[in-house]
């Protein structure tokens, strides 16, 4: 990452731009976290890109006193990836929805996920389609009643976290949107990762899904319905930690607690079969696994295909554009 030569604040990160969501929206927190984090990377703001798509996250770029591209439905990791494939020395961002990303974005997701791109994605998931004002997306739970579901929707929801586990991504993680301390931790490890890194922000949309996440995301009932995953550390929750997720030799998980809470399980970032299981805990019987839940270092797709160029350089006999032109199977049109 290209270093600043001036000390950035919060501020430096903001445009005159309004922000046009609407008030109360949980975008307003990602937003303000982002551009907290920021000034403190050493990043100078040009070397900063926001990649969108389509949809009321996809407003982000606008709001970012960086260089950014708001792009076509669905096709945002793909830009990004040419972007970041172009010039390397870029912080790229990604910045989606739950509908652009895994519906008409989900092929795009799936790949850019596996060839680990050094570029940041952020999912903003408010299990709705917010800017065609409430349709179910794919992250809306069964039964929901919506515009396009009058009935209930049939379909099983997607899990992102889990999606992009079994997609081959080698960073992946939780957040809530109005936990502003959880959010930061995360995005800070998320950019300080080499590779794709993923996040899921449950984010409320409250004018066409309002409270969705309220069963674990309020303030009052955290401490009960959510479990953060801190590698090293057996997997707690409840009112002073007396409570605890165990996964048997069967996998099955099960909440122990007393003379039992010995047995939770101890988080593992770098376990991925492990990881999975935490990511596909059922709510409400389990709580809702926050923060990062699995980190693997591996070759990024952009490093390897620079180190491609510069070896067929080094061992191609072609000197010049002109001679690439002139080799091989030529003909004269008269």
């Amino acid at each position: 990452m290209a270093e600043q030569t001036q000390t950035l604040t919060k501020k430096d990160f903001e445009t005159p731009q309004d922000v046009r969501w609407c008030p109360g929206c949980g975008d307003y927190a990602i937003l303000a976290a982002l551009q907290r984090l920021l000034p403190s990377l050493g990043v100078a703001r040009e070397k900063h890109v926001f990649v969108s798509g389509i949809g009321c996250s996809s407003r982000f770029p606008y709001y970012m006193n960086t260089f950014g591209f708001h792009t076509i439905h669905g096709r945002a990791p793909a830009i990004a990836t040419g972007l970041k494939l172009a010039n390397p020395d870029l912080t790229v961002w990604v910045v989606t929805g739950d509908g652009d990303a895994l519906s008409i974005g989900g092929n795009h997701f799936m790949h850019l996920m596996r060839r680990n791109v050094n570029l940041n994605v952020l999912l903003f998931n408010n299990r709705i389609y917010g800017l065609t004002k409430g349709q179910y997306s794919p992250t809306s739970e069964q039964g929901k009643v919506t515009k396009s579901t009058p009935f209930g929707s049939l379909d099983h929801p997607v899990d992102p976290a889990s999606l992009a586990l079994a997609s081959g991504a080698t960073f992946v993680a939780r957040a809530l949107a109005v936990d502003a301390k959880g959010l930061a931790a995360v995005m800070q490890e998320a950019v300080e990762h080499q590779g794709t890194s993923f996040v899921e922000i449950f984010q409320n949309c409250n004018v066409f899904n309002d409270g969705a996440f309220d069963d674990f995301g309020e303030r009052q009932v955290r401490e009960t319905k959510q479990v953060v995953v801190e590698d090293g550390k057996p997997l707690l929750f409840g009112k002073d930690h007396s409570q605890g997720v165990s996964f048997g030799s069967d996998f099955l998980p099960r909440v122990v607690e007393g003379a039992d809470l010995a047995q939770a399980t101890v988080a593992n970032r770098s376990n991925k079969r492990l990881a999975q299981l935490i990511a596909s805990l059922p709510f409400p019987e389990f709580p809702v696994p926050m923060g990062v839940l699995y980190q693997e270092t591996r070759a990024t797709y952009d490093a390897l295909a620079w180190e491609q160029v510069e070896t067929v350089k080094k061992n191609s006999a072609k000197s010049s554009i002109q001679a690439i032109l002139d080799s091989g199977d030529t003909w004269v049109v008269s």
